[in-house]
């Protein structure tokens, strides 16, 4: 059964499929009362979202998902920033650097495809690419299917450009942390335990970076997420309790990229209530 908050969603902006206009209609059609949309290093889907919304009865959070790295511990995490200033200029600052970043890798994996697999792209096709605020790897795969040197769109982004290796290509944690607090949002660690297609963190390695994250600053933590059991969401929600973290939970929902409904806080399908997502009180 869906629960009515979704606090992790991606849209066009990034790599979902769905436009504004799309989601807000699949919005209804789940019976989500409460949403946020949380684009990779993008805000466009999240001011699109807002300035299209017109039913009262539905509560936004313009959202973010930022790709960091934590240098010293050598981990690699994903901090959502909710209820943000987009005007801040700490916040401006980290989106600027967040853009730079993805931008340069989007022109190395080019690189790579060409020089390692001979698969080139015309100028209108890296045109029309560019135009997407947060190009990634699903957009690139999709279309090397389309030419035909893969058969499916993970086929194309595990055997082929994961081969690039992209190095420092994520913004510092703290960076993006600092950068949402000091805008007035809220800070939250993002699939915790690993994310889709992604192996489960160590308790080792999640107590580690769950340690530098919060010196930085960090105010929440996702909790109650699609790909985790009840037992797993539970036991992030006591670590949230002890170290006075807010809890959250989103289905991190990318339309058909990821098959993953809206509104998918837990693998069992539980509903969860609102009175479990603490951050929805701060």
């Amino acid at each position: 059964m869906p629960s009515e908050i979704d606090l992790h969603i991606h849209t066009n902006a990034s790599d979902g499929t769905y436009s504004p206009e799309d989601l807000l209609k699949k919005i209804h059609e789940a019976g989500i009362k409460i949403f946020a949309v949380t684009d990779h290093d993008t805000i466009t889907g999240a001011l699109e979202t807002q300035k299209i919304l017109n039913d009262k009865s539905l509560i936004f959070i313009k959202g973010i998902e930022f790709s960091c790295r934590i240098q010293e511990i050598k981990s690699k995490c994903h901090i959502l920033g909710l209820n943000y200033d987009e005007t801040h200029a700490a916040f401006q600052d980290a989106l600027n650097a967040g853009a730079k970043l993805r931008h340069e890798k989007f022109f190395k994996r080019i690189n790579f495809l060409r020089d390692n697999f001979n698969i080139t792209f015309t100028d209108s096709e890296i045109e029309d690419l560019l135009k997407i605020p947060s190009v990634g790897k699903p957009h690139l795969g999709n279309l090397i299917v389309k030419k035909g040197f893969a058969a499916t769109r993970v086929e194309a982004i595990e055997n082929i450009i994961d081969k690039c290796k992209t190095g420092n290509d994520k913004i510092e944690a703290e960076l993006a942390i600092k950068s949402i607090n000091s805008s007035g949002g809220v800070s939250v660690w993002a699939h915790p335990l690993g994310g889709e297609r992604e192996p489960e963190l160590s308790e080792e390695k999640f107590q580690e970076t769950l340690k530098k994250l919060i010196s930085f600053g960090l105010q929440g933590l996702e909790c109650y997420y699609s790909k985790y059991e009840i037992s797993k969401c539970e036991w992030l929600a006591e670590q949230a309790r002890r170290n006075g973290l807010l809890i959250s939970g989103g289905s991190d929902c990318h339309g058909s990229n990821k098959n993953i409904p809206l509104g998918k806080l837990n693998a069992e399908d539980k509903f969860i209530n609102q009175d479990l997502l603490t951050i929805l009180r701060s």
